[in-house]
């Protein structure tokens, strides 16, 4: 699908605690920006990160988790599917001056296998905001098998979200999980759940 426009930029900024987040028609950004805000605050609360960290950020969008939580860790990875949605997460590091990120795009499962972790680093925390549909089975293996001491699930369709976690039952455990309303008066809501290894 190609963009036009007709009047103004081409693209929007939102901001949260001083940094500012460049967002363009194709990337995935919250709606309900106050309460992104929130979101956001309660995933770098669940991952209790120290600054010594290597994080994954999965289905990263336009970075905004993978930078809002950078300055609390010793590096991020974001992995994202749409090539626009990683183009902006690389300039909102770089006009926030964060030096600790890297990001990439392609289909989460093709992207994210032992081969990439081997490259990459073993994450200590993984943070993954996947779309409704959850995640792939092959990517929850792929998360099994990095054994990290944290995986903070944020996740906007609880029935996906327990399907995974039954998945990945036997090595973590449920230690916290707060709801947040991004959507009011509707059924729809977030869900944050920290799973620590067993």
């Amino acid at each position: 699908m190609d963009i036009k426009t007709y009047s103004g930029q081409t693209f929007v900024y939102e901001e949260m605690e001083g940094l500012k987040f460049k967002i363009s028609p194709k990337s995935f950004y919250q709606t309900n920006s106050q309460q992104a805000y929130n979101l956001y605050k309660i995933t770098r609360e669940f991952a209790g990160l120290t600054g010594n960290e290597l994080v994954y950020d999965l289905y990263t969008g336009t970075g905004t988790i993978a930078n809002f939580v950078a300055r609390n860790c010793k590096k991020v990875i974001g992995v994202e599917y749409i090539e626009d949605a990683v183009r902006d997460a690389r300039e909102n590091s770089k006009a926030n001056n964060i030096e600790n990120t890297f990001f990439t795009s392609g289909d989460m499962k093709d992207v994210l296998t032992n081969d990439f972790i081997k490259q990459h680093g073993t994450p200590d925390v993984i943070i993954t905001d996947p779309p409704r549909a959850g995640m792939h089975e092959d990517v929850v293996k792929v998360i099994l098998n990095a054994n990290p001491k944290k995986v903070v699930y944020v996740s906007c369709n609880p029935s996906t979200q327990a399907r995974d976690l039954a998945l990945m039952a036997h090595q973590y455990t449920v230690v916290k999980i707060q709801p947040v309303d991004m959507f009011p008066q509707t059924a729809h809501v977030e869900n944050v759940v920290l799973l620590e290894r067993k």
